[in-house]
């Protein structure tokens, strides 16, 4: 055999060597059926963890799982592990409603809150029974934002102009291909003052607290778990192993209770381009899905 015939059979049976694993890796992926459910610790009843861990742009999963464990007859009450900045309006609200019904269906639901637990991620936790944040958790920054980019002078600069043909006065507002106009910022300065009003009557009911003193802390500002704790604006300071103390304790499990989670299951292509697909995903989303209007802090 010559030299050139050797490299030849040696690129041929790497490539087969190559093929052989990737396709060993997706029929393993396939047909390996591991449970959707995985017991974390504790052998009595058993109480649910759900996890929202990243900007609230989408309600979609965090409802389909409080509806899941809500229906399960065997899971006693529910712990929802917040660690989020916020983010859209109406997702924060849809999961806040969601919280609130399972709590009032009667199964308890207790909020830990991680390391930033603040704006739509505080307006979420309000409907659960209890709010145990750790003393650093940095929470609060009850308020709205909307942020728009506006590129008309840059493109002005390159010689590049638009032209928009619209129907009402206010069908362009927020455009970034003009600056805004007076009216605009009116606009969205009465459209702000809707929702924020929203936010602070939840924030009043769910707390107990007079409408007026939220009012005072819902400046915008970020406060500490423990100032939160002073304020009224959470329950407790505690871990995410308190949470789940409390969690039992309301629905009377007696001794450590197991706990359940929905396990992720790992996407073929989140295996092989996880890194690429999760920097094209936060892209298209800050892009494409950036909410008009949020319940979000402002993240240097």
């Amino acid at each position: 055999m010559t030299t050139t015939s050797k490299w030849i059979f040696g690129i041929l049976s790497a490539l087969f060597l190559v093929f052989v694993i990737v396709m060993f890796s997706i029929m393993y992926y396939i047909f390996h059926d591991d449970e959707n459910e995985e017991v974390a610790s504790g052998s009595n009843g058993t109480i649910a963890l759900i996890e929202l861990k990243e900007p609230i742009v989408s309600s979609e999963n965090t409802v389909r799982l409080f509806k899941k464990y809500r229906e399960n007859s065997a899971v006693k009450a529910i712990v929802f592990r917040v660690e989020s900045p916020g983010g859209g309006v109406a997702a924060s609200q849809e999961i806040y409603e969601e919280v609130k019904k399972t709590r009032n269906s009667g199964k308890p639901v207790v909020v830990s809150m991680g390391a930033m637990a603040a704006s739509g991620g505080y307006y979420v936790s309000c409907g659960a029974n209890k709010i145990v944040a750790n003393p650093g958790t940095i929470t609060g920054s009850i308020g709205v934002i909307s942020q728009f980019i506006h590129y008309n002078q840059l493109l002005a600069k390159i010689g590049v102009s638009s032209t928009t043909i619209k129907s009402g006065k206010l069908k362009d507002a927020g455009s970034p291909m003009r600056a805004p106009t007076e009216e605009d910022k009116k606009y969205f300065q009465e459209m702000i003052d809707d929702v924020y009003g929203q936010f602070v009557a939840v924030v009043s009911s769910e707390r107990k607290l007079p409408l007026d003193l939220v009012k005072t802390l819902a400046d915008g500002r970020v406060y500490t778990g423990k100032r939160a704790y002073e304020l009224g604006l959470v329950d407790t300071l505690g871990t995410y192993e308190d949470a789940i103390v409390i969690a039992g304790k309301l629905a009377n499990i007696k001794g450590m209770p197991a706990t359940i989670r929905e396990k992720k299951k790992e996407k073929i292509s989140d295996m092989l381009f996880g890194n690429v697909k999760n920097e094209v995903v936060g892209l298209k989303n800050e892009l494409l899905n950036h909410p008009l209007l949020q319940y979000s802090i402002t993240q240097p």
